[in-house]
């Protein structure tokens, strides 16, 4: 009888630890994604629409990239409905071309339409590779527009990236 306590105890322990440690972790993400949406507005006030009238988005606050040939990228996110957050996000990029060096990215996807976000949400939702983010300088927002429903923005954090690569991007979708 004390084995079986002894393992339904440790088993208990492991199961809460994890539980915390994976809270901490989303605690952070949420807490990055908030100063990324921040400095996002900050870079281009005209984004304030696409957070304003989308149905939902998911930020990106630290997407690393890199490659030599062969390249990827990889980040946790936190997808907001009606401006709530709703859920944790996954992405992972490959891609294969030229491109040389590494770079941290904040990565911002609007959705147009709540169709648009619930196949986000749903599926195993992913672009292809001519799907591209619009590259965040001053006043560029302005005049973007979403494609297919979606809209997407990027704002370089550090590092310096040479790529002329073809890939596509792969997510998932985690609620609370």
């Amino acid at each position: 009888m004390k084995p079986i306590k002894t393992f339904a105890l440790a088993t208990f322990l492991l199961v809460t630890t994890i539980a915390i440690a994976q809270n901490k972790k989303d605690k952070k993400i949420m807490k990055d994604a908030q100063k990324a949406k921040t400095t996002l507005l900050e870079t281009s006030p005209s984004l304030e629409r696409f957070f304003d009238n989308s149905a939902g988005y998911v930020i990106f606050p630290n997407v690393g990239k890199g490659g030599f040939i062969i390249g990827g990228a990889s980040g946790n996110g936190v997808v907001y409905e009606n401006g709530d957050a709703v859920g944790m996000a996954d992405l992972k990029k490959l891609n294969i071309g030229l491109q040389a060096g590494g770079q941290a990215i904040i990565e911002v996807i609007f959705f147009e339409t709540d169709v648009d976000l619930q196949r986000f949400k749903t599926e195993k939702f992913q672009f292809a590779a001519e799907t591209s983010a619009v590259a965040l300088k001053s006043g560029i927002a302005f005049n973007a527009k979403y494609k297919d429903g979606v809209a997407v923005f990027a704002l370089p954090k550090a590092g310096l990236m040479a790529d002329a690569s073809v890939g596509g991007q792969k997510f998932s979708y985690k609620a609370f």
